[in-house]
């Protein structure tokens, strides 16, 4: 099957495959991987489709990603249709072609010349994609996970072609990526008139001490890989509108984004112990994201680093700032994982778009990842 990156790319962004649903791009991708001899498992749950995709036998090298997309939001914002996708002046334009239906085409255009010019190579080429990433993360890459660790199947290198690069393809690559965990806090009160405070219980009043209480927590200085552990507030809310009432409840939502010096046990314990010495009558609940990991240097890291640099010409910066990946869940299996993928300029924006030029790039560099690993 010969098919261009670029016609590759267009194909998978003109399916408006809004997380968590697919819509049929990974039915395009299925196709093409089993055109080259891989063997194809489904682990499709409720709205959400998986499939691990492999190729030999041993040591595995796989590639990760994502086949659905955050909305686009208005319309109008755009200069053409989202998934429409349309080539200008070098560039693709349409939701998805950074984050990440580009990189997907990527690495399946690398993969074709790959196995075309080593078809009898070392190890093992598979790929593990998903259509819940951006929205709730429930049913994708961790259910798949699951599945692989309950079958004793082994993952030892993987790239996930989340958008790393800042101004060029590979200045920049994750090799991991802090812990997240959400509080979402209600302090209750009474409600009643304004004019009357001593017959109601302002929940603003008694809150306001706690939430600069728990925004003074320290946790870690960080360390070598990662920042000290962040608090930031995501929301806070409270009464209705009205000037003449004091409302019953305020409610503060808190986001921490920590390392590997501090547990989610740890944030959960200094979190509660300041809201149980505060006269305060409050509700709580927990979300977690997940736990921070890290890949020290290695044959992986080694290697992508020494792709980048010889076809780029660059160094590529090891970082571990931004969001949570679904490497969070594929380092359960002990796996050497990098992110490594096109710009980041443009990602979840209205006129999200990818140089032609830097399809290119990064389907030359993960073909020499592959070259590097397999042979």
């Amino acid at each position: 099957m010969v098919c261009s990156i670029t016609k590759l790319a267009q194909k998978l962004i003109s399916i408006p495959s809004i997380s968590p649903k697919d819509l049929g791009c990974q039915d395009i991708m299925i196709d093409f991987l089993d055109h080259l001899g891989f063997k194809i498992k489904e682990i499709n749950i409720n709205d959400t489709k998986n499939f691990w995709a492999t190729r030999g036998s041993g040591k595995t090298l796989t590639f990760a990603g994502h086949t659905d997309v955050v909305p686009p939001g208005d319309y109008r914002n755009w200069n053409n249709d989202p998934f429409n996708p349309v080539i200008k002046n070098g560039l693709l334009f349409g939701r998805g072609a950074s984050d990440m239906k580009g990189a997907l085409a990527c690495m399946m255009i690398a993969s074709e010349r790959f196995i075309k010019k080593n078809p009898n190579y070392k190890g093992r080429l598979s790929f593990l994609i998903t259509s819940d990433e951006e929205s709730l993360a429930i049913d994708g890459t961790k259910k798949v996970i699951d599945y692989l660790i309950s079958k004793k199947d082994i993952i030892d290198y993987c790239v996930i072609g989340e958008p790393t690069s800042n101004a060029k393809i590979g200045d920049v690559i994750k090799n991991g990526r802090r812990g997240s965990i959400t509080a979402n806090l209600t302090i209750h009160g009474i409600q009643g008139h304004i004019a009357y405070p001593h017959l109601a219980d302002n929940p603003i009043h008694k809150g306001l001490p706690v939430i600069l209480k728990i925004l003074s927590i320290k946790l870690d200085n960080g360390n070598e890989f990662f920042p000290p552990t962040s608090l930031n507030i995501a929301n806070i809310r409270a009464g209705d509108g009205n000037n003449n009432i004091i409302p019953a409840s305020l409610f503060v939502q808190f986001n921490f984004r920590f390392n590997t010096e501090t547990s989610d046990k740890e944030i959960k314990s200094k979190f509660i112990q300041i809201l149980d010495k505060s006269n305060v009558n409050y509700s709580l609940n927990w979300l977690f994201s997940g736990k921070p990991f890290i890949t020290k240097k290695g044959l992986l890291i080694d290697n992508v680093i020494k792709s980048v640099m010889n076809l780029n010409k660059i160094k590529p910066i090891l970082s571990t700032d931004g969001g949570t990946s679904d490497g969070r869940f594929i380092t359960l299996m002990n796996a050497e994982i990098v992110e490594l993928g096109l710009m980041n300029t443009t990602i979840h924006k209205s006129n999200e778009h990818v140089k032609i030029s830097d399809l290119q790039k990064l389907a030359i560099i993960y073909e020499d990842i592959m070259h590097k690993l397999l042979i």
